[in-house]
């Protein structure tokens, strides 16, 4: 499985912080491969709509877009903080952590 991962936003722009990441869980190590998936499965990635609306005022919120492809499925998600599900906001503290 495939997973890209790009921040953007906030209140500075940090050109490091703004490239897109790209993960493959075949190069993780197993646990952090299954970590990975179990977190997208707990999200129910795959059932999460494409956009997310910002609240309103939030231009300087960071925004988050995340996508996946496996042999079976294929999605994309645009996110803007704040994550009020804690599952979605799970994943995105792992991508973030593994972009670093």
């Amino acid at each position: 499985m495939r997973v890209q991962f790009k921040m953007d936003g906030g209140f500075v722009y940090l050109p490091e912080r703004s490239a897109p990441v790209t993960i493959d869980t075949d190069s993780l190590p197993a646990a952090e491969a299954n970590e990975l998936e179990r977190l997208l499965e707990a999200a129910d990635f795959f059932d999460l709509p494409e956009t997310s609306l910002p609240p309103r005022g939030a231009a300087d919120y960071l925004r988050y877009t995340i996508s996946v492809t496996s042999p079976e499925h294929s999605h994309t998600v645009s996110l803007t903080d704040p994550i009020e599900d804690p599952h979605v906001q799970a994943l995105v503290e792992c991508l973030e952590a593994k972009a670093r």
